[in-house]
């Protein structure tokens, strides 16, 4: 009998263990033989307990979620710094001191399930408060704006960013030739080849909610506000150097830092903010404050501290709570709501719905997502539905379960002017911003971003796809683009011709 683990830890031996069982709870005779018909027969249909054992092990891995595969999960709560009802009538943050407990799951956005940790990618970052008034899923990244600011170019993204179709490789060739036609990824883009592309751990990166959302308070007044969390362990990244030296020794270091320190009892910890925004203020700054592609400048809409949340307990299943956590934006208890976003409100839908193709009908239900307090609703049926459903009644208004509005919870009213269409927004300001962000970098930080970025545009091989992306850091930075033309040998003069069409309008 083997002594001890890999580890060296010593083997415990079990103490009359109880029996095997089939799924189904029965007493299972042996689990070591098949039944077969005689020493030399053939194994029998009729065994039904290996025929169970057999389907069930072909169905142990549920799809994998398109973006967002690869994570950890991590338990906690969230503390409110005071009572902000005059901001919104969220109960979560009705009062100082009050606690809600949480689940958090981090993750990267592109790669796969077993991916190595160390890739340059955006980091999610989602919140799932378990208030007393339902759930409230808060979706985040670790960078503060995305790539596009409209679903409808969602998949397109991701299908850019993801393994060719016919070589199954990722390829630069395929996501700068779409972004060369998304002038307001720029900013995105200027993020990521950053260090901040490459977080050293999910201790140290910040979280944003990246979108516009809204406070309701008790007396229907809506502000607009925007998420972010701090780290109180800082912010740390890798250099492209460091992040292969660590690959090559821990490819999943991330999830490793995250169970060593809270096993450990060093629990990390984020501040949360919001930045508020009053409606009738929508038009006085030179983008759309509701663009995904924008942060919201904090000298003219400072930060105001709501609370913070600490993370103190690793889940007991990995399958079970992380794999099986379910996240989507439009989960929000009353007094937050949506905001027009037009990335936001694709998001909406999607993610509940990506969540339905992979757990089922019920995955609300599942204990990592089920709300605390009690769930009343006519759903019913499905796969793995546990409603414990005990009436006839399943729809309403019925005589024998009278049921009335609740004033409290209905959404805000929102003006509306025009007519429908399909436009772009009309203050797209696509490089503003990611010209100063590149400023702010001290000169070895410019030169990492550099050479980063040079790394994969240089192997691009269409001339005008290269041309139009330096054109692009141009466009934001003189000498950001200057220098990228130089590293991933693009003729300066071609790469401003191609920002011409780009002056006069509005359209990518």
């Amino acid at each position: 009998m083997l002594a001890v683990l890999l580890t060296g830890a010593p083997v415990l031996a079990a103490g009359n263990p109880p029996p095997i069982t089939t799924d189904s709870g029965a007493p299972l005779g042996t689990n070591q033989s098949s039944k077969t018909a005689g020493p030399r027969g053939g194994v029998l249909l009729e065994d039904f307990a290996l025929i169970e054992k057999l389907a069930r092990f072909d169905r142990e891995r549920i799809p994998e979620r398109v973006v967002h595969a690869r994570g950890v999960g991590a338990y906690g709560s969230f503390e409110s710094y005071g009572d902000f009802s005059n901001l919104t009538r969220a109960s979560v943050f009705s009062q100082k001191g009050k606690k809600t407990p949480m689940f958090v799951r981090f993750s990267t956005v592109i790669h796969p399930s077993g991916s190595p940790e160390t890739l340059r990618d955006p980091r999610g970052f989602a919140l799932k408060f378990f208030t007393d008034e339902g759930n409230w899923d808060l979706v985040g990244n670790n960078l503060p704006i995305f790539f596009i600011r409209d679903a409808i170019k969602f998949p397109d993204m991701v299908h850019s960013l993801k393994p060719s179709p016919i070589t199954n490789r990722q390829d630069p060739n395929r996501f700068f030739d779409f972004f060369s036609h998304q002038p307001e990824s720029t900013q995105m883009l200027t993020q990521l080849y950053s260090d901040l592309g490459i977080p050293a751990s999910y201790r140290q990166m910040d979280g944003n909610g990246v979108h516009a959302f809204k406070f309701v308070n008790a007396k229907g007044q809506v502000k607009y506000v925007k998420f972010n969390w701090k780290s109180q362990q800082g912010v740390k990244g890798l250099t492209a150097e460091e992040a292969t030296k660590l690959g090559g020794q821990d490819f999943q270091h991330a999830t490793h830092d995250l169970y060593t320190n809270i096993q450990a009892g060093k629990f990390p910890s984020w501040e949360l903010s919001v930045q508020v925004l009053d409606p009738k203020d929508l038009d006085s700054f030179a983008f759309d404050p509701l663009d995904a592609t924008k942060e919201w400048p904090k000298d003219k809409l400072p930060p105001v501290k709501l609370g913070k949340f600490t993370l103190n307990k690793m889940p007991d299943n990995f399958f079970e709570e992380t794999e099986q956590s379910a996240f989507s934006p439009g989960v929000m208890p009353p007094g937050i709501e949506p905001s027009e976003d037009r990335l936001l409100q694709g998001r909406l839908f999607s993610y509940a719905d990506t969540q339905r193709y992979r757990l089922g009908a019920n995955y609300l239900s599942l204990p990592v997502n089920r709300a605390r307090n009690a769930v009343n609703n006519n759903s019913q049926a499905g796969a793995m539905n546990s409603g414990n459903t005990k009436s006839d009644v399943n729809y309403e208004p019925s005589i024998t379960r009278e049921t009335s509005d609740t004033p409290s919870a209905l959404f805000s009213n929102a003006p509306l002017t025009g007519t429908t269409q399909q436009r772009a927004i009309e203050k797209t300001d696509n490089f503003a911003q990611a010209g100063a962000f590149y400023a702010a970098l001290d000169a070895a930080a410019k030169e990492r971003l550099i050479q980063n970025l040079a790394g994969d545009l240089g192997q691009v091989r269409d001339a005008k796809v290269k041309a139009r992306m330096v054109g692009h850091f141009y466009a934001a930075n003189a000498d950001y683009g200057t220098r990228l033309a130089k590293a991933v040998n693009v003729k300066l003069d071609d790469a401003k011709a191609t920002l011409a069409p780009l002056a006069n309008s509005a359209q990518p």
